[in-house]
């Protein structure tokens, strides 16, 4: 398993395989795990990359998009208040103040947004 310096120091462990699914508003929660978004921060190394990270209701698994600021015009690109992912793009939380987070604003997330609502 990889991590990188990020992941590391939230106490993430990053899941392989991670992937990408184009519209999760098409699949349903018996299709993939349905995770809210917890995180929008800006990358380290490159300022024109923005980390979004969505997790689970329970705070203990957590999936990461990486995205360009250039790709967030149009509507084909809206950040979604949740996504339906395929369990093997999970990464485990391994931080408990990092995962109490986590179970804290998918819930705030989830009491305030339908899983299509852009964000």
């Amino acid at each position: 398993m990889e991590t990188n310096g990020s992941d590391e120091t939230a106490g993430r462990t990053d899941a392989a395989g991670t992937t990408d699914q184009a519209d999760p508003s098409e699949s349903s929660d018996d299709d993939g795990v349905r995770v809210w978004l917890v995180e929008r921060t800006y990358g380290d190394d490159e300022l024109n990359i923005v980390i979004l990270v969505y997790a689970t209701e329970d705070g203990r698994q957590y999936h990461r998009r990486e995205r360009a600021l250039t790709s967030f015009g149009g509507p084909a690109r809206e950040t979604k208040a949740s996504l339906v992912v395929p369990p093997n793009s999970l990464g485990t939380v391994d931080d408990a103040a990092t995962r109490e987070r986590y179970a804290e604003e998918a819930a705030r997330m989830a009491a305030r947004h339908d899983p299509d609502d852009s964000v």
